[in-house]
């Protein structure tokens, strides 16, 4: 099968196609025919050392983790002994986790990882475009940021792959939700449910105004954000930590998606042979929510 492979660290041309056996599925697991994955900004982080604590927990010299890809959507093609949750056929999405391997024609995953069944009417690009931005913004907003229903809520960095689906939680929150991003991105995050939406090159927001901010992109200062919050308010960052995997987020965020609530944000979709110039795209750092590799039609 045709899979990314990187051994070392770098920008996007260390990685390249290459072939390697179909892995089987053992105790508990399935493989899933692969349809669609993403780059996400952790695997271009990753795939660069950047920041070098990348290095301690994935490889000091060269990556232990060979073959990237965090999320996906796709077929399931086989089952191991003892799996009972899914079937032959079931069109499945979700996440690997750190075992990455989801940029591959077939991925090996145990079955109470974090994915679940697709909703019926979702696409494989579509639904690839979730995980990453669904879980990382649920995380941050709820665990570290403890949102409320009526919270006045700015994202920073909100037209970004999490930066979207962060303005769609706090709405599915029931807060009131103010945007900063790029100029031609305002009609879209108001789109997704912001109120306003502030062009960072040109406008601020309003002083001591929001019960939470969350930095999206992690490029805003604690120090900066200080001003627009109200007495008592909270500041997180993707910058301070990372987003916890959790199995039992998924059925919530797949209810959100089969309601409408959570829509797919992808800015542009790129054949597995292209991976290179996806990882060029975003390290550019001013992509339209999630890139997408479509791995098979």
């Amino acid at each position: 099968m045709k899979s990314v492979f990187h051994d070392r660290y770098g920008p996007p041309e260390v990685l390249r196609i290459k072939d390697i056996p179909v892995p089987e599925p053992g105790r508990g697991e399935i493989r899933v025919a692969v349809h669609a994955s993403s780059v996400t900004s952790g695997d271009a982080r990753v795939r660069r050392a950047d920041p070098f604590l990348v290095r301690l927990f994935f490889g000091l010299f060269r990556p232990r983790k060979t073959l990237p890809g965090y999320e996906f959507a796709g077929t399931v093609e086989a089952l191991g002994p003892e799996v009972s949750r899914f079937q032959v056929g079931d069109r499945v999405f979700g996440a690997t986790g750190f075992d990455f391997g989801a940029l591959a024609e077939f991925l090996v995953i145990k079955e109470e990882a974090t994915l679940i069944k697709m909703p019926e009417d979702w696409s494989f690009t579509d639904a690839a475009a979730i995980p990453f931005g669904a879980t990382t913004a649920r995380c941050f907003l709820e665990d570290k940021g403890h949102i409320q229903s009526g919270d006045r809520v700015l994202v920073h960095g909100a037209s970004g792959a999490v930066g979207v689906a962060a303005v769609q939680v706090a709405r599915i929150h029931g807060a009131a939700v103010d945007g900063v991003c790029g100029p031609k991105h305002l009609e879209l995050i108001q789109s997704l449910g912001a109120e306003q939406v502030f062009d960072y090159h040109h406008e601020s927001p309003p002083a001591e105004s929001y019960d939470l901010i969350f930095d999206a992109a992690g490029k805003l200062k604690a120090s900066d954000a200080k001003a627009w919050l109200r007495k008592g308010g909270r500041f997180v960052s993707v910058q301070k930590g990372l987003a916890k995997e959790r199995p039992a987020d998924y059925p919530l965020i797949r209810e959100w998606m089969d309601d409408g609530k959570l829509k797919p944000v992808i800015d542009q979709i790129y054949d597995l042979d292209d991976i290179v110039a996806a990882h060029r795209k975003v390290d550019g750092g001013h992509k339209t929510g999630a890139v997408v590799i479509r791995i098979r039609e």
